[in-house]
């Protein structure tokens, strides 16, 4: 919240010269690139190597994005947020927040349906204009977002409704990260954004082994 924007030529700056490396160095690794630019989300694809777009602002910030995703045939995350860093959270009405972000979604949807996207991922957003009231309640009916029939995306890692519910600092959010991750796969989370790799591999792990039983 509150991070300030940057130009697509510094974007590009910071991004291009990274991926093209870990791609030549790792070629089997699958890169996400974190953009609502059409213009770098085209780069890093083509140029760069990059295998998934992922867009904070689910289409709005870039008119072009949904036919560059569709054009580039990658699977693409759709995150749902109100304004933009600088602002969301001065947008924290909703009538009723799982509902109001699955509305939020539907069209865009269908338009990414009807140019030909095949592989869409959905992420609510937690933490992007949403209070840390909002954010539990969109974890405990985290199931509710299924009704898409989409793969769902939970990126709670380290945020400060962790660390400012429990009284302590994003260094110290591990423990409860894990608690939350573990909470979003009982509740139907199909991909986990994390910083602490090793602990979410073994949620998933003790997570999956359970719901086998």
């Amino acid at each position: 919240p509150g991070a300030d924007d940057i130009s697509v030529e510094e974007e590009g700056k910071r991004l291009f010269k990274s991926l093209k490396l870990l791609n030549k160095e790792i070629p089997d690794a699958v890169c996400s690139v974190d953009t609502f630019r059409s213009s770098i989300a085209r780069e890093a694809v083509l140029g760069c190597g990059a295998s998934i777009i992922n867009d904070i602002s689910g289409g709005e910030a870039d008119g072009d994005m949904f036919a560059t995703v569709a054009e580039l045939n990658v699977p693409y995350i759709m995150m749902h947020m109100r304004g933009n860093p600088r602002t969301m959270q001065q947008f924290l009405q909703y009538d009723d927040v799982v509902a109001d972000i699955i509305r939020w979604f539907g069209p865009k949807i269908y338009a990414l349906h009807t140019l030909g996207v095949k592989d869409i991922i959905l992420d609510p957003g937690f933490g992007f204009s949403k209070s840390p009231d909002q954010n539990f309640e969109m974890l405990r009916r985290f199931n509710e977002f299924s009704v898409t029939g989409l793969p769902l995306l939970a990126g709670l890692s380290r945020k400060s409704t962790i660390w400012k519910t429990l009284g302590t600092s994003a260094e110290e959010a591990l423990n409860g990260t894990t608690v939350l991750n573990t909470v979003a796969l009982l509740n139907g989370a199909d991909i986990l954004r994390v910083h602490d790799v090793k602990e979410a591999v073994e949620a998933i792990k003790l997570v999956s082994r359970l719901k086998k039983v």
